[in-house]
């Protein structure tokens, strides 16, 4: 038996972006309904490394990344949880000179946007933090920027939205998404429809399909990230770290587990994937090199999860250029979990002021868009 719900808002997508976007427009006195193909936070929201950091972002990114550090600091009373969220530090590696030049030149590049980096060498490095391996010759430091756990945190969002009012449907599968000249009919599987005259596209890496279907296709494609847990060690590593040039990301919890990512795994279907034996067999090797202490830890899980990736590995955030009331917000390439608030933040002002005090120009989907289409009124459907 179908059902149909008339609101405000409809939302693609209970990850970070979308749930962020939920609550801040049900703080604003929005109707929302939420749609979710499985759970809340169970896709790259949830399953992610926890990194909360600005470093090391693009510069374009970094005026949204800041609002987001602050929307953080206020996380407890936001979501009702404090999700593990701790401002450790995060501390990029180098691995070699040309590296070091590197993190100097990032220094210099975002002096004007307060991040406070700290650049150390190798003298400076080994007496602040001697657990890091002879490997890394330099590092620079972010001191407020940190960790928190993306299982708790990612759904906290969707649940604090519902306290709201927000309506919250999960494993409702998006099948068909339609405009009617007046508003968007949306269609799920299990028979519910929404109505609203806004609609917004964050359904991660997902989301590609839904902007095709408008007539704004992108060049997005799925990413695997692998991930490995360790058992509970003594605490070394004070802080969460990265390395420049990428290859290993790493940060130990307070229980005492070591989170470690890098490399990519491997899709088993169009909703599941597996990290894979090369990429953890690399995270390992890495790890022996960076950070000695673990030699010889044991490894207790490891799993993956699905991600979105464009060719410029920004983000796709702002208003759809041929349909109005569609707004996106997708295409992090695994970077979302902290900017993600801000993301949310930015869509609803869009809603409700039609416009944002955010810089988001720079991530227009009109940049992958040789001749936009004018607005219309069609229908479009996704299957």
């Amino acid at each position: 038996m179908s059902t149909l719900i008339e609101t405000d808002v409809v939302i693609l997508g209970g990850g970070i972006v979308g749930a962020s976007a939920a609550l801040m427009l049900a703080r604003k006195g929005q109707q929302v309904v939420l749609l979710e193909r499985d759970f809340c936070g169970s896709h790259s929201s949830g399953v992610n490394y926890g990194g909360v950091r600005r470093q090391g972002r693009p510069l374009s990114q970094l005026p949204l990344s800041q609002r987001a550090h602050e929307i953080w600091g206020n996380l407890h009373e936001l979501i009702g949880i404090d999700g593990e969220y701790v401002r450790s530090g995060h501390l990029k590696l180098a691995r070699s000179h040309a590296d070091m030049t590197a993190l100097h030149a990032y220094a210099e590049a975002s002096r004007g946007f307060g991040l406070g980096l700290q650049l150390l060498d190798h003298a400076e490095l080994r007496a602040r933090f001697p657990w890091v391996g002879d490997v890394a010759v330099g590092a620079s430091l972010c001191p407020d920027d940190g960790h928190a756990n993306p299982r708790l945190v990612s759904p906290a969002f969707a649940r604090a939205a519902q306290r709201l009012g927000t309506r919250v449907f999960e494993q409702t599968k998006v099948i068909q998404v339609e405009h009617d000249g007046q508003a968007f009919q949306v269609h799920s599987a299990n028979g519910l429809q929404v109505r609203a005259p806004w609609l917004l596209n964050c359904a991660g890496a997902w989301a590609g399909s839904v902007a095709a279907k408008f007539g704004e296709p992108v060049p997005m494609h799925s990413g695997y990230p692998a991930m490995l847990v360790t058992e509970p060690l003594p605490v070394v590593m004070d802080v969460s770290t990265g390395v420049e040039g990428g290859g290993i990301y790493a940060r130990q919890v307070a229980r005492g587990n070591c989170v470690l990512g890098g490399g990519q795994g491997f899709a088993l279907g169009p909703e599941q994937a597996r990290p894979g034996q090369a990429a953890v067999l690399e995270i390992l090797r890495n790890a022996a090199e960076l950070y000695p202490f673990l030699a010889g830890a044991q490894a207790i899980r490891t799993w993956s999860g699905t991600e979105g990736y464009l060719p410029d590995r920004e983000p796709v955030i702002g208003a759809s250029t041929t349909q109005a009331g569609l707004l996106h917000g997708f295409g992090f390439a695994g970077a979302g979990f902290q900017i993600g608030p801000a993301v949310g933040e930015a869509l609803a002002e869009l809603v409700c002021a039609s416009h944002t005090t955010h810089p988001i120009e720079a991530f227009s989907i009109r940049r992958f868009l040789s001749t936009p289409a004018a607005v219309s009124g069609d229908r479009h459907s996704i299957a």
